[in-house]
């Protein structure tokens, strides 16, 4: 029963092989332009809320002098 239930971590640091996980140059590239292209949407979206913000309230009419 000696550490039943227990799990061992390895820590996924230094280069033996251990995997270094998200710091991996080409996987750190990858998740970094999938997270700007959620931007880009994301962006794109809040742009098309605005524009349709913009087109649905009336136009103050301006005072001729």
């Amino acid at each position: 029963m000696c550490h039943e239930g227990r799990h061992h971590r390895r820590r996924g640091f230094g280069r033996r092989g251990l995997g270094r996980g998200f710091y991996d140059r080409d996987r750190m590239r990858e998740r970094l332009e999938e997270y700007q292209r959620d931007l880009e949407q994301e962006l794109a979206d809040v742009s098309d809320l605005l524009r349709r913000i913009g087109e649905s309230e009336p136009k103050p009419e301006t005072a001729s002098v």
